[in-house]
């Protein structure tokens, strides 16, 4: 399964991803600047969020409240320097709460994902168009 749209086609991808979405835990899959955290704000947005959605760069991981899935954790592991930083903030427990956790750079942290997962993998295209594409594991 596959999805193309233009930035400006966003809430479009997102109808998209909430439809498709099969796990708790959603990895987000694509290179620097290919939207990641932009398409996990608007799916907050979606999911009515009641906190502001932010990148969690530097914390590691954001936690939100939705009116609709209860509570979400949104991790980045992008600086993350080793798997052991990880374990550190107890992201075993994050993932293992039946909570959803909304993962970018999860394959830094791979041996630690559940087997059961989503991901999305995002592409830019030639015309700086996405192309996502959801793999349930």
């Amino acid at each position: 399964m596959s999805f193309r749209f233009h930035l400006e086609q966003i809430d479009a991808a997102v109808d998209y991803l909430d439809e498709h979405l099969s796990a708790s835990v959603i990895c987000f899959d694509g290179p620097m600047g290919a939207g990641k955290t932009t398409l996990i704000s608007e799916l907050c947005k979606k999911w009515k969020v009641t906190d502001t959605v932010s990148s969690p760069t530097f914390s590691i991981v954001n936690h939100y409240e939705s009116e609709i899935k209860g509570r979400l954790y949104h991790f980045d592991f992008y600086r993350l320097n080793d798997i052991n930083e990880a374990l550190d903030i107890g992201v075993e427990e994050y993932l293992d709460s039946e909570n959803y956790c909304l993962i970018e750079w999860g394959e830094r942290i791979s041996p630690l994902l559940p087997h059961k997962r989503s991901i999305v993998k995002i592409e830019v295209d030639e015309d700086q168009s996405r192309t996502i594409s959801i793999v349930s594991i």
